[in-house]
């Protein structure tokens, strides 16, 4: 092969990888551009409900320096309301999901594709986080709220009635005793009808 057709075949060589590459960082470009887009799509309905919000946020007393009221940036925008609650958009992008974290793992105060029932949410959250504070400072105990959408527990029973347990165990035990009674007593008779030509042998009659 001469000279210029091996240069020929290694440009034709480098102009597909080439277009190759370029196919390829247009590909990447274009999935960035729907990240970026479905990113700010997603703080557009963050700062929507925001916006839904700003009366509360304004009458929380300054004071109060428990709660954050911001929308962070990053893959995923959050409306953080305090350290431990937020608002983030579902899967669908569309739906608001009111969360907040504890020990046990996160709980789902609120969701709805409708700003307004999450809106009312975090309005009663805000709420009883002040409460709370409130009584607090007062020195009054104050219990863990209950996440709003996970039922109560069940009503406690009252206190057991005791002297009910000893009946029962002693009754249990009565019977024990009773069946370990019967058990020697048959194996006796048995033990005795076996060797009963011996005794007979022994004792005469």
């Amino acid at each position: 092969m001469s000279e210029g057709s091996e240069s020929t075949s290694k440009y034709q060589e480098f102009s597909a990888l080439a277009a190759a590459i370029r196919e390829v960082r247009s590909a990447n470009a274009d999935r960035s551009d729907v990240v970026v887009d479905l990113r700010d799509a997603e703080r557009m309905r963050l700062e929507l409900l925001a916006g839904e919000l700003q009366p509360v946020f304004e009458d929380v007393p300054r004071e109060i320096d428990g709660f954050d009221f911001v929308i962070s940036s990053g893959l995923q925008p959050r409306l953080w309301i305090d350290a431990v609650s937020h608002v983030a958009m579902g899967r669908d992008k569309r739906t608001y999901r009111f969360v907040r974290d504890t020990r046990l793992g996160p709980v789902v105060l609120a969701e709805s594709s409708d700003l307004k029932p999450v809106a009312g949410q975090v309005t009663r959250y805000v709420a009883e986080r002040m409460v709370e504070r409130q009584r607090l400072l007062d020195g009054e105990p104050v219990g863990v709220l209950a996440p709003v959408g996970v039922p109560d527990a069940e009503p406690s029973i009252g206190p057991r009635d005791t002297g009910g347990g000893w009946v029962a165990f002693l009754s249990g035990l009565y019977l024990v005793a009773s069946g370990m009674l019967i058990a020697v007593l048959g194996g006796l008779l048995f033990l005795l009808w076996s060797r009963l030509d011996e005794l007979i042998a022994i004792f005469p009659v």
